[in-house]
């Protein structure tokens, strides 16, 4: 299949270029761990400005933020950590010793802020630790360190048992995840598990849960396996941030799922660019390529083996960039526009502040609206502690909007979502946090009449899990008892209706919110969660789903499904 030449030559290019003039590396941290979670209490309070609008964000970045976390701790006014905040700063500052080392050494921080280290590194001498603790007190299945190279790797294991609907559920993972860096210029991380989940009651699918999506390698009545790689290689030159590599990403905010891009579908490569002139202005800009899940009849071909055919998928791409405004402290604006396009990769997409939606313009000129792409607009606002101990945030997306249609019910053809969400920490009760959270996406939103452009990725809608023609109700508390250890109580209700045919997209006016046939889910859900040392877990969770679902006299049939879940695992997915 022929491939464009900028498949290869840009990434390639922008690697050197940046390889050349660099001064520093970057490894992004997993979406998934805890640190996350301190850190938005931390900016909630008032106490840092944390900028996690896109997500994942660099291990130097959050050591930066844990040292200005200390350097409040450490003020004679300051506001106030509780017991269990000062003893989590103290365990994710062992686990970002590595990364306070190198701000250290860039005058950036002092050693009266660096971890207490259990034996001082000496310049260019080499250091292995294999299961044992670090120079920085942390926990390693191996680590290395020299001058010019650190390399930190720990295994992926888990174990989860329960029940699901009355049956037997297992679900076993296991792979390795390391990360390092090399020299002043080359940041890097790889993560890869295997997947293995057995019962009669499998969600193979994935199709309306917050679970990411899989691909599955091998499956049975009762079996599924699976498997995940994500890795990044990153530059940081004064400020600006180039990687290339395959791996989730998260715009916005919200508890109950993300509109914009999500862990929904599965990871998938790209090229990424982060710029950070000023402390008020921040832009990103993401180039993708994805698994289209639609085959290519004329380049497909018949094998040597009769009745075999060589399947050739048709070629998907994503682009987005954004632009994230900081008017003051703790206020944080972010615009930005999105493209999916297919068949061929196009130069002016690759362009970081190129209008997406006048490229469209230009490359359908002769073709019209079949010759072209499926562009998006976004906005998100968040507000920390401008309201005392309180994140405020909002995301509106929209994928198509008329202008007459705002006026003309006639004409009416908007196809938007939107969350509004806000949650509160320590008040009333210190280390407890209260979240509550409303989205609703209207019709049509992530789809495409063209089967090659809609907003997914291998069959997975990017964005909120729950799709379109939906809305839903979440609220949660969650309590820290100690360092580590915490429970989250949460309820959400979901209105899920009908899905009509893609053409009903372009049908003015477009059929009402919450058309044809309608389920309702209601959930209430527990979850304890113990990280009991850097990376090792035990979780215990309760769901309960109560399922309504509208029949043809417009009556509602109900059921019920009860699940509990055991796990232990260690490392960060």
């Amino acid at each position: 299949m022929k491939k464009s030449i900028l498949n290869f030559l840009i990434p390639i290019c922008c690697s050197f270029f940046f390889a050349s003039f660099s001064f520093s590396q970057t490894v992004y941290e997993p979406i998934h761990s805890s640190v996350y979670n301190f850190l938005n209490r931390m900016a909630e309070k008032g106490i840092v400005v944390f900028h996690d609008e896109i997500r994942p964000v660099s291990r130097k970045y959050i050591a930066e933020k844990l040292i200005q976390v200390k350097d409040n701790e450490d003020k004679i006014i300051a506001k106030d950590l509780t017991s269990v905040e000062k003893k989590e700063l103290e365990f994710y500052l062992k686990d970002f010793g590595i990364e306070l080392k190198q701000l250290e050494a860039q005058g950036l921080t002092t050693e009266h802020h660096s971890v207490p280290y259990r034996q001082q590194t000496a310049t260019g001498i080499p250091q292995t630790t294999i299961l044992s603790s670090d120079p920085y007190s942390r926990w390693r299945l191996f680590s290395y360190q020299d001058s010019l190279f650190q390399l930190n790797a720990s295994p992926i294991l888990g174990y989860e048992m329960g029940t699901k609907g009355g049956t037997r559920y297992s679900h076993r993972w296991n792979g390795v995840s390391l990360y390092g860096y090399l020299s002043n210029s080359l940041g890097f991380n790889f993560r890869f598990w295997d997947n293995s989940e057995s019962g009669t009651t499998i969600d193979k699918t994935k199709s309306f849960s917050p679970a990411t999506g899989v691909i599955i390698a091998k499956g049975a009545a009762s079996n599924i396996q699976y498997s995940e790689v994500n890795m990044n290689i990153a530059y940081d030159w004064k400020g600006v941030d180039i990687s290339i590599g395959k791996d989730f990403l998260n715009w916005g905010y919200g508890q109950s799922g993300l509109l914009v891009l999500s862990d929904k579908a599965p990871s998938f490569p790209f090229v990424r660019l982060d710029i950070n002139p000023t402390s008020w202005l921040r832009f990103n800009y993401v180039h993708a390529w994805l698994n289209s899940d639609v085959i290519d009849s004329t380049l497909s071909y018949s094998t040597f083996i009769p009745g075999t055919e060589r399947v050739i998928l048709r070629d998907k791409y994503f682009a987005s960039h954004t632009l994230t405004l900081v008017p003051s402290k703790g206020l944080a604006i972010s615009m930005g526009e999105s493209v999916i396009y297919s068949d061929k990769d196009e130069i002016l997409y690759w362009m970081p502040i190129m209008f997406f939606r006048l490229a469209d313009h230009y490359l359908s000129d002769k073709g019209g609206n079949n010759a072209g792409s499926n562009s998006q607009f976004f906005l998100g606002v968040s507000s920390r502690d401008q309201v005392k101990n309180t994140h405020l945030y909002g995301t509106l997306f929209i994928d198509e909007i008329t202008i007459e249609g705002l006026f003309d019910p006639k004409k009416q053809r908007n196809q938007f979502g939107f969350t509004v969400g806000g949650s509160v920490t320590d008040l009333p009760v210190d280390n407890l946090t209260l979240t509550a959270e409303f989205t609703k996406i209207f019709p049509y939103v992530y789809t495409h009449y063209i089967p090659t452009e809609t907003y997914q990725n291998a069959g997975y809608v990017m964005g909120h899990w729950m799709g379109n023609n939906a809305d839903l109700v979440y609220y949660a508390a969650d309590y820290r008892f100690l360092r580590g250890f915490r429970a989250t109580l949460w309820g959400e209700y979901v209105r899920k209706g009908g899905q009509g045919p893609e053409q009903g997209q372009y049908t003015q006016p477009q059929p009402p919110f919450l058309y044809g046939v309608r389920t309702n889910y209601s959930y209430l859900g527990v979850e304890i969660k113990y990280e009991i040392t850097h990376e090792l877990f035990a979780r215990l969770q309760y769901q309960s789903t109560e399922i309504s679902k509208q029949q043809p006299d417009l009556s509602y049939k109900n059921s019920r499904l009860n699940e509990f879940y055991i796990a232990f695992y260690y490392g960060i997915l």
